[in-house]
C-alpha cells in the first residue's frame, strides 16, 4: 500500500508542479478545511494541511491520505482620486492556485511523513491604464495623458516534504523543509528622473513621467517549519508553530523604454526577496461531542523582509542610483486573530465557519496600488462529506476590506484605496485502506 502511495503522490506532484502559477493576491489559507475555519487550524491540524499550519498534527491522522484542492481567488480593488478625477477599479480577474498535498504514517502513528505543493502567498493587481492617465500628466510631462500598463504579479509554491513523531500521549512534535519557487512580474510607467523609487507616481508634480518599465524574475529558496501539540486532556489541543524567513535570490530581466537611447533599454537584474519569519499559537477545544472550537493568534514579522528591497541591475548602474532602484515599502509587522469553529453533523458530514481579522502590513507613506496593503476582516464557510474512500471537500470565503484614504507623503499614492475579495476552494481527497 505505501509504494503505491508513494507512486500516486509522486505522479500528481508532477502533474501539479507542471500547471501551477501565481494567485495574484496574499492567500491567508492553505487547504480546505483550515479555510474553512478561517484558518484557526494551529490547534487542529488533523489533516493532510497539518505540513503547513503545524506539522507535529500529523501524528493525529489515521491512516494515509492524498488531497488534491484548488482556490480561485476573485479580487476587486479600487482607487479613487478626486484632485486628479480618477476613479479606477481592477479588471477582473480569477487567480486560480491548484495545490496538493499527502500524508502516510510510518510507524503506527508514532512516525508520519508528509509532502505538500501549495500556493502559501502572494500579492498583486492589474488596472486599466486608461484610467489611469492622469498620474501620466501634469507640468514638465512629456507625453501627458498617456495610458500605461500598470500590473504586478508576485507569489511563491512551496515544495514541503514533513515529518512528525508522537513522543507520547500528550506530545507531539514536526517540521518541514520549506523549499520555494517565487516569481514576480511588474509592469507600471517610471518617471524620466527617477526620484520615486517605488514606482509610485504622485499627480501634480513636475516630473517627466513618459516611459513604460517591465521586469519578469524568479528564484529559489530554503525555509523551514517546527510545529509542536499538546494534548493536555482529550478534549483540548494546543499547538504551536514557528516558520523561519524564507529569502529567494530572484533573477530576471527588466525593460524600461527611456533607456532606449542609451542602447540600454533591457538589462539582467538580481534581487534579495524574502518572506518573513511567522510564529502562530492556537488553541482547540471540543466543547461538546463534535463540536469544536478554534481560536489562532499569528504574526509576521514583515519589518524584516518588507522594508527597502535592493535591486542590481546589470546595465543601469550609470543611469540609476541603488536609491532609485530600491522598492520602498516599509511594511510593519502584523497580527491576526482567527476563530473557527466545525461540527460533525454525522460520521460523513462535517459543517464549518470562521472569521479572522488581517491587518494591512504597509503604512500610508508607501501605500500604492501596484503592491495593496488593505486591512480584512474575513468570514468563512466550508464543509466536508465522505463517500468511502473519497471526500469531497468545499469552502468560501469573503473578504471585506477596509478603505483606506490618505494624503501624499513618502512614497505613496494620495487617495483612497479599497479591495473586496471572494474565494472559492474545492478539494478531492481519497483514503488508502479505508
Amino acid at each position: 500500500m505505501r509504494i503505491k502511495f508513494i507512486t500516486i503522490l509522486i505522479a500528481f506532484c508532477v502533474v501539479s508542479a507542471g500547471t501551477a502559477f501565481g494567485n495574484g493576491l496574499s492567500l491567508n489559507n492553505v487547504g480546505i478545511k483550515a479555510l474553512g475555519m478561517g484558518g484557526a487550524y494551529i490547534g487542529v491540524a488533523d489533516d493532510y494541511s497539518a505540513t503547513y499550519w503545524n506539522p507535529a498534527g500529523l501524528t493525529q491522522i489515521k491512516g494515509a491520505q492524498i488531497g488534491l484542492f484548488t482556490m480561485d481567488i476573485m479580487p476587486t480593488a479600487t482607487y479613487k482620486y478626486d484632485a486628479a478625477g480618477i476613479d479606477a477599479q481592477t479588471d477582473a480577474m480569477h487567480y486560480i492556485g491548484p495545490s496538493l498535498m499527502g500524508y502516510m504514517p510510518v510507524l503506527e502513528g508514532d512516525l508520519a511523513l508528509g509532502l505538500g505543493i501549495y500556493l502559501p502567498s502572494g500579492l498583486g493587481a492589474k488596472w486599466n491604464g486608461d484610467d489611469l492617465t492622469a498620474l501620466s500628466g501634469g507640468p514638465g510631462a512629456a507625453t501627458p495623458g498617456k495610458s500605461f500598463e500598470w500590473e504586478t504579479r508576485l507569489g511563491a509554491y512551496h515544495f514541503a516534504p514533513s515529518v512528525a513523531y508522537k513522543i507520547n500521549d500528550m506530545f507531539s512534535v514536526g517540521a518541514a523543509l520549506n523549499v520555494s519557487y517565487a516569481f514576480l512580474e511588474i509592469k507600471q510607467p517610471r518617471d524620466l528622473l527617477m526620484q520615486d523609487s517605488s514606482g509610485a507616481i504622485v499627480p501634480g508634480q513636475d516630473r517627466a513621467v513618459d516611459s513604460q518599465y517591465e521586469e519578469d524574475g524568479s528564484g529559489i529558496g530554503f525555509g523551514g517549519t517546527i510545529g509542536v501539540m499538546i494534548k493536555p486532556h482529550d478534549k483540548v489541543n494546543i499547538g504551536l508553530t514557528f516558520r523561519t524567513e524564507n529569502t529567494v535570490a530572484m533573477t530576471g530581466t527588466a525593460k524600461l523604454d527611456a533607456f532606449k537611447a542609451y542602447g540600454k533599454e533591457e538589462t539582467d537584474y538580481e534581487r534579495d526577496l524574502s518572506w518573513p519569519m511567522w510564529f502562530g499559537g492556537g488553541i482547540a477545544v471540543e466543547l461538546m461531542e463534535d463540536l469544536i472550537v478554534a481560536l489562532d493568534l499569528q504574526y509576521s514579522q514583515w519589518s524584516a523582509t518588507q522594508d527597502e528591497i535592493a535591486t542590481t541591475y546589470d546595465k543601469w548602474g550609470e543611469l540609476m542610483t541603488p536609491e532609485q532602484a530600491a522598492i520602498v515599502l516599509h511594511w510593519e509587522d502584523a497580527m491576526q486573530i482567527r476563530f473557527g469553529i466545525q461540527y460533525g453533523v454525522n460520521e460523513d458530514l462535517t459543517l464549518r465557519a470562521g472569521y479572522y481579522n488581517d491587518p494591512a502590513p504597509a503604512p500610508d507613506e508607501t501605500l500604492n496600488i501596484l503592491f495593496p496593503s488593505i486591512t480584512n476582516n474575513a468570514f468563512t464557510l466550508g464543509g466536508s462529506y465522505n463517500f468511502g474512500q473519497f471526500g469531497v471537500d468545499v469552502g468560501l470565503e469573503y473578504l471585506m476590506g477596509e478603505d483606506r484614504a490618505v494624503t501624499a507623503s513618502g512614497h505613496n499614492m494620495p487617495g483612497t484605496h479599497g479591495m473586496n475579495m471572494f474565494v472559492w476552494a474545492l478539494g478531492i481527497n481519497y483514503f488508502f485502506g479505508k
